[in-house]
This record gives structure tokens, C-alpha cells and sequence, in this order.
């Protein structure tokens, strides 16, 4: 039975497998480490595996900013079939012969790279008027999807055998990977659908720094809590910050402080290196505390 005599705050990399959702991985994560809170920085699909990053305890508070990081992913399409979906999960619909060279399917990668217009999928999680859009398509039913603007940071072939395609793609949040699939079916003129996904990064968290639910089970809960990371380390990109203990106890008690610092959002550090929370500083140079950590 798992120590929960200490509460458990900190960040937990799992290598998600195909099959489970990513809120059945969260829930047994959370169990396995005794967590009184916990939440995932983004969905995968039950078809879908890879890094998921879940926040346990404290580190809840600080997430958000990795909800709205880049992300990574090898992706593999099959050309000459179009699904339901857009993913091997639903029924094929249509089958097209597939005419497609090495160089046209290169061209076609082109016109996907940089800032594009992306129509969400009938099978989404996006609500309208307080339903995911897949509930109404689950019953046939059509609702208006309003197209997003996202971005393709890299898009990269790395395998082209037997109608099949390897891809490797780093994009925005927001970003479906299975409508990219379908849209370069439709500009090969053959259709296409996503056949297997893989996350491999998220923010500043790499695939290779996870592990799976069966070898964090493996482990005793002294060494589950080990692999935890601190909750800052959802925070690598923000300014820092140190206070000394006059004003770090200022800061603690939700108090405004003037400090000698770039205006924007901050993490904010005590002179021990200990993590107080997060901030926001004006031009005038005061600091406002907007989230702070519990210290126990």
C-alpha cells in the first residue's frame, strides 16, 4: 500500500500506451503515487500513445503554460482509404487508387508548413453549446465547426513504402494531426487517414525521459516519488526570480512588491532556490503574486 502520509507534488512523464485513455493512465498514475490531485497537459486518443505529462498535487497550479506549449509527434498515414474519423478508429468510406511519387508527395508536405487554416474534425472534444462536437456526430447530427489557425513548425518525411507514410511533425497547441492526415490525402487526390500516433514531445519534455505505467508499478512508492520532477520544471521557459526573505515572505503572504525586473510573467524563487509560485510584474516594476506554491 502507497505512503500517503506527505502530499505529492511534482511532475510525472508516462509513456502512454495504445488502448487506455489519457484520463485511465492519469487516474492509475495518480493511485500508484498517492496523490490527492492530478491532471493531464493534453489529451491523446485511446489509438494514440506517447508522452503524456501529468501534474500531481501543487504542480496542478502550474500547468497551463505547458497546455499551451508545442508539440511533437510521429505519425503514420495510409494513403488511398479515407475513415469516418479520420483515424483508424472508424469505418473506411471511400477508397481511391493511389497514383502518388516520392517528389509529389514532397511537394504536398510544402503548402502544410507555417501558420495554416485547420477545420476541426466532426469527432472532436471542441463543445458546442455545451456538447463535444462528437456526441453530434455519434447521431449523425451536423453542427457548424469554425476553422483555427495553427502552425506547423516542422513537417518531415521520414518513410515512403507501400502507401504508407512516416511523418514527423512539430506543431502549435490545437493542432490535429489526423486532419493534417486527411488534407494531404485530399491534395494527393487519393484520401488518407492516420493509422498510428505517437507523441515524443511536449514543451521541453522529451519521450525519452518517460516511463511506462507497468515500470512505475514495478517500483517501490520511495522511488516512485524519485522520479517525480519539480513542479518548476513546468515553468523552463519563464523568467526567474529571487527574493530575499524579507520580501519572499511578502510575496508568500499575496502581498504586491516592488523589484528590479523585466515586466511579464515570472517564477519566483526564495534565496534557498526553493519555489514560491508565480507572478506578474508591471512596468512600474511591481510584482504581483498570482499563484502561489503551499509550502509544507
Amino acid at each position: 500500500m502507497e505512503n500517503t502520509s506527505a502530499a505529492v507534488s511534482g511532475v510525472l512523464l508516462i509513456d502512454k500506451p495504445v488502448g487506455p485513455s489519457s484520463n485511465a493512465v492519469l487516474q492509475r498514475a495518480k493511485r500508484l503515487l498517492g496523490a490527492r490531485r492530478a491532471g493531464h497537459t493534453g489529451t491523446l486518443d485511446p489509438l494514440a500513445s506517447g508522452l503524456l505529462v501529468i501534474a500531481l498535487g501543487e504542480a496542478t497550479k502550474f500547468s497551463g503554460g505547458i497546455l499551451d506549449a508545442d508539440k511533437s509527434y510521429r505519425a503514420q498515414l495510409k494513403l488511398g482509404e479515407r475513415t469516418e474519423t479520420g483515424d483508424a478508429e472508424g469505418p473506411v468510406v471511400s477508397r481511391a487508387e493511389v497514383k502518388v511519387t516520392r517528389n509529389e508527395l514532397l511537394a504536398s508536405l510544402e503548402r502544410y508548413r507555417g501558420e495554416i487554416e485547420q477545420l476541426p474534425p466532426r469527432y472532436a472534444a471542441i463543445k458546442h453549446r455545451g456538447r463535444p462536437l462528437y456526441a453530434y456526430a455519434r447521431r449523425g447530427e451536423h453542427v457548424p465547426r469554425a476553422a483555427r489557425r495553427v502552425a506547423i513548425r516542422r513537417l518531415e518525411l521520414e518513410k515512403f513504402e507501400d502507401n504508407t507514410v512516416g511523418l514527423f511533425v512539430e506543431c502549435s497547441k490545437g493542432t490535429y494531426v489526423r486532419v493534417l492526415a486527411e488534407d494531404i490525402g485530399a491534395q494527393l487526390g487519393c484520401g488518407a487517414h492516420l493509422v498510428a500516433l505517437e507523441r515524443t514531445a511536449v514543451g521541453p519534455f522529451a519521450l525519452g525521459q518517460s516511463m511506462t505505467l507497468e515500470a512505475l508499478e514495478a517500483i517501490s512508492p520511495a522511488e516512485r516519488r524519485e522520479r517525480l520532477l519539480p513542479l518548476e520544471a513546468l515553468l523552463q521557459s519563464w523568467p526567474r526570480l529571487t527574493l530575499g526573505p524579507p520580501l519572499a515572505a511578502k510575496f508568500r503572504q499575496g502581498r504586491t512588491i516592488s523589484v528590479d525586473s523585466a515586466s511579464g510573467s515570472i517564477a519566483v524563487f526564495g534565496e534557498d532556490a526553493k519555489f514560491l509560485g508565480t507572478g506578474q510584474v508591471d512596468a512600474s516594476g511591481t510584482l504581483q503574486p498570482k499563484r502561489l506554491l503551499v509550502l509544507s
